[in-house]
């Protein structure tokens, strides 16, 4: 996303459903309560169940009866997002985490899967094959990371808040950050607004959660997460009472 602008994604049948999905917990519904909960997104009922039938071939969902919930793989997504949502942090003494990756002869995709998941953790890559961020977040590493890479602590010698102004956009994210709360303040309709969060969860999930001291004045993180709350809470009152109760 360019620094300012929203990156709005078309709002098909199957965004619809996995928005609700991945913010239900647990994450399932009835088809008949799903029927009821797609409609005010222009959602018809014959479009949802083609969607929910391509859904469940494609490995996106699991069905059983009539109960639809997200597959392993998209509870994996689930538990990025509610942490991108709310992390989980600890008080930061000035140490840094270090990732050294020491595995050799690894092919390009490779290479792409565990840059990605590195950077999923919040990791940053200072040179090729160096990765590092503040010991600010209560999250274990996968186990097998210890495969390809050596972790240990550090305390780098320049200065924290230059380092972390090198390693993420700090500005460019607060930037855009402040382009999404304008608008989902403007959109009143509800396909809007959930095309609007939506792009507001992928920024969440760029956010490096730094401590507040290596932060720029005004950093609008929290103002976005509580954003992103509240419409959770606003969703949960549209979903039917049963499916609630699953």
């Amino acid at each position: 996303m360019q620094p300012g602008r929203v990156d709005l994604r078309p709002l098909s049948a199957r965004s619809v459903v996995l928005s609700l999905l991945l913010g239900a917990h647990p994450p399932e519904m009835a088809v008949k309560d799903l029927v009821r909960a797609v409609e005010p997104f222009g959602v018809g009922g014959s479009t949802l169940r083609a969607a929910l039938s391509r859904m469940v071939a494609a490995g996106d969902l699991r069905r059983t009866d009539s109960v639809h919930r997200l597959s392993d793989r998209l509870l994996a997504r689930q538990s990025r997002q509610d942490e991108a949502v709310r992390p989980r942090t600890r008080a930061w003494d000035g140490d840094w985490e270090l990732l050294v990756i020491t595995a050799t002869g690894r092919g390009p995709a490779e290479r792409a899967d565990l840059r990605a998941r590195l950077t999923a953790l919040r990791l940053a890559e200072i040179r090729e094959g160096v990765w590092l961020r503040p010991a600010n977040l209560r999250r274990p590493l996968p186990g097998d990371l210890g495969q390809v890479a050596e972790r240990c602590t550090a305390r780098p010698d320049r200065p924290a808040s230059d380092l972390a102004a090198e390693l993420w956009p700090l500005d460019a994210w607060a930037d855009t950050a402040r382009t999404l709360l304008a608008h989902i303040a403007r959109a009143d309709r509800p396909a809007d607004r959930l095309t609007g969060f939506a792009a507001v969860v992928r920024h969440l999930l760029a956010d490096p959660v730094l401590p507040a001291a290596l932060l720029p004045d005004g950093w609008p993180g929290e103002e976005l997460r509580a954003a992103y709350a509240d419409y959770q809470n606003e969703l949960a009152g549209t979903v039917p009472q049963h499916a609630r109760r699953a």
